[in-house]
This record gives C-alpha cells, sequence and structure tokens, in this order.
C-alpha cells in the first residue's frame, strides 16, 4: 500500500475522521528490488524503508535519514514511495533524497519527474497514476545532520549536502513546513551557512523560533559540507 503507513497512523486518523479511503494491494506487481546500474541506485517504488537502509549500495548519509526517518517496525512496513508521497517538511528521507536530485518515474506513459518538482504538484500528477522506481546518483559525496529535542524524535532541523565531483552542491532543509527545502543548487559551496539562513529567515512554528532555526541550519550545512 503506497501510502498506507499514513493512512493508518493516529495523527491522520485524528485529522480525517472521516475520509473515505481507497485500499489498493500492490505487493503483486514485484515492485521491490534495488538495482546498482553503473552511478545510479534503481530503487522499486514498494522497496522498504528498512531494506533501502540494509542495502550495500545506500549513500551513508542517506541511511543516516533513514535511522532518523521513522522508528525500525515503521521502516520494516512503509515503501519509499509511499513516504515520499506522504512527507512533510520534518522528513529526515525526503530532504536527504531532495539533496540526491532523485527522479521519480511515474506509470502510465513512463514519466519521469525529479523529486524537488514533484513535491509541489503532489496533488496534480498522481490521480490514477503510480510511481513505480525513484533513481539516485552514486557517483558524489552525500552527508546528513541533524538536530532533535531527542535522538527518537523527528528532526526540528535537519540539513543534506550532496556533491558532485564536478563541483555542484546541493543544500536541502528539513524540520519545517509541508515539504523540505533547497537552499543551494550550484558549482559553489562557499556560501552554504549564508544560503541556510535565507532559506529558514522564516521558519518559525511551536516546535522552534526561525531565528533558532537559520542559526542551527548553517551550523548544520557547514558539518555536512566538512564531511
Amino acid at each position: 500500500m503506497a501510502g498506507g503507513t499514513l493512512v493508518n497512523s493516529p495523527d491522520f486518523l485524528r485529522k480525517h475522521p472521516s475520509a473515505n479511503i481507497t485500499a489498493v494491494d500492490l505487493q503483486g506487481l514485484g515492485l521491490n528490488q534495488i538495482r546498482k546500474r553503473g552511478n545510479t541506485l534503481e530503487i522499486d517504488a514498494c522497496v522498504t524503508l528498512q531494506r533501502l537502509l540494509e542495502n550495500q549500495h545506500t549513500p551513508n548519509g542517506l541511511k543516516r535519514a533513514l535511522k532518523q526517518e521513522a522508528p525500525l517496525n515503521i521502516r520494516n512496513t512503509a515503501t519509499v514511495a509511499g513516504t515520499l508521497v506522504a512527507c512533510d517538511g520534518r522528513s529526515s528521507f525526503a530532504t536527504a533524497m531532495l539533496a540526491l536530485d532523485a527522479r521519480l518515474t511515474i506509470q502510465p506513459g513512463e514519466q519521469e519527474v525529479g523529486f524537488g518538482n514533484f513535491l509541489p504538484l503532489r496533488g496534480s500528477l498522481l490521480p490514477q497514476k503510480l510511481i513505480t522506481g525513484i533513481t539516485i546518483p552514486l557517483n558524489l559525496h552525500h552527508a546528513f545532520e541533524y538536530v532533535a529535542r531527542t535522538p527518537a524524535d523527528r528532526p526540528i532541523v535537519c540539513a543534506s549536502v550532496a556533491k558532485w565531483a564536478s563541483g555542484r552542491t546541493r543544500l536541502t532543509l528539513g524540520g519545517y513546513g509541508p515539504a523540505p527545502l533547497l537552499a543551494l543548487d550550484g558549482t559553489s559551496s562557499d556560501d552554504v551557512g549564508a544560503s541556510a539562513r535565507n532559506a529558514f529567515h522564516e521558519a518559525a512554528d511551536e516546535w522552534a523560533s526561525a531565528r533558532y532555526r537559520c542559526e542551527v541550519a548553517a551550523t548544520l550545512a557547514k558539518r555536512c559540507l566538512e564531511e
């Protein structure tokens, strides 16, 4: 079930007590494999978070984000596509996948969409369609850092940096809002701190002030770059 973990959560049921849910079983489609092809990792949509975490080719930064996304029992049932479809800004997994410039394959039509372009269009892209796979590049360095109230909590602030041999650097931030943010995508990494502060200058909610998030995001971004 894509998104089944979200639909069955207490938070969802509390917020949508009269929701009309249609469940579709996807297990028979065989979308549960992970393949390394050259410098690309191909992840079928129904691969669980735990299987991706345990795969030998998964970047270490992404593994760190997966551990922070959910406890083991949830990681054993939640799928990669369902988690990305249902994510909000506090999703460490989505923040890391955005930094990696993940690509989603959507059927019918074999449409390939960048995860960053997909996020604001989730509602309009997916009716009567299905994500069948996700690809991420492996020819890069990747790091993920976070701050939370306790080690088991979802992040108040998290940062992820991916850097290619060409010098291209992507910085993404999570911990706030409806979706993670792309703060930097360019060939210069000298201003990651300033980029992080600018992205979170209005990021205030019940969990933290914007000023706090700006400073922590800048620190985490620099720490990722050092790694």
